[in-house]
């Protein structure tokens, strides 16, 4: 079996989205058996709650943060029609970008029934969703937007704690850049874990010139069987050149 994952990709307003349209030709030259989006594929920065009564929120609209959703998924699609289109399942799975629309509803029960995770559309593009935290294993590894410890849950922030608190091979997204970590199980097979969570070309002002260094692309997961894989790394760098 061959999983390849998609890390977040928090499509914003104004954002030029053409390399995606190269990561889903790569999709569909490959031909994964399953592709895997890994969460927080929108934004949502309107209804973030960091940043609302600062400057940086002004004109934030929740209309324009689907939109940059939508934009960004058509462009990705477009991109896996190519060489006779993706014939594989997807799978997404809801991060806690797109949560933020739950936290909206829940905190503000007036917008009830106005707004709704059936507003990126998601299912209707064709991707099989997959509630906020919720875990799904594929090939005997474990696919979460991030994996959480201890009591009050937080995320863990390592793929080596990965590996020591969950004892499976693990891929999480959430997180910038790329960790990965290896272990063995008692019976004797190895177990990886990943956590990987850029595959967008933007900075994010919070992280500042000296945070934003970090690595951006895809990951393919080959001969995946029982918990074991090959993993491979592919930088948005070279789907770009690759498919000028």
């Amino acid at each position: 079996m061959k999983i390849f994952c998609i890390p977040d990709v928090q499509a914003k307003p104004g954002h030029d989205f053409k390399y995606l349209k190269a990561v889903g030709r790569y999709i569909a030259e490959k031909q994964p058996n399953q592709v895997v989006m890994m969460g927080d594929w929108a934004d949502m920065a309107s209804l973030s709650s960091y940043d609302r009564g600062k400057r940086a929120f002004e004109g934030r609209r929740y209309k324009k943060d689907i939109d940059a959703s939508m934009e960004a998924m058509d462009t990705l699609l477009e991109g896996m029609e190519a060489n006779g289109g993706y014939k594989g399942k997807k799978k997404l799975l809801y991060g806690n970008h797109e949560e933020r629309i739950i936290r909206a509803t829940n905190d503000n029960p007036e917008l009830h029934g106005l707004i709704g995770l059936e507003d990126l559309c998601y299912e209707k593009y064709g991707w099989e969703t997959f509630q906020f935290l919720k875990p799904i294993i594929i090939g005997g590894v474990v696919f979460c937007h991030y994996f959480v410890s201890g009591p009050m849950g937080r995320p863990v922030a390592s793929a080596q704690r990965l590996i020591t608190t969950k004892h499976q091979s693990c891929i999480a997204g959430h997180q910038q850049g790329r960790q990965v970590a290896y272990g063995f199980r008692a019976d004797g097979k190895s177990i990886t874990s990943i956590i990987a969570g850029s595959c967008y070309e933007h900075d994010e002002d919070y992280m500042g010139p000296q945070g934003n260094k970090y690595w951006r692309g895809i990951i393919g997961l080959h001969e995946v069987k029982d918990g074991e894989f090959d993993e491979m790394f592919v930088s948005l760098n070279f789907l770009k050149k690759r498919y000028k």
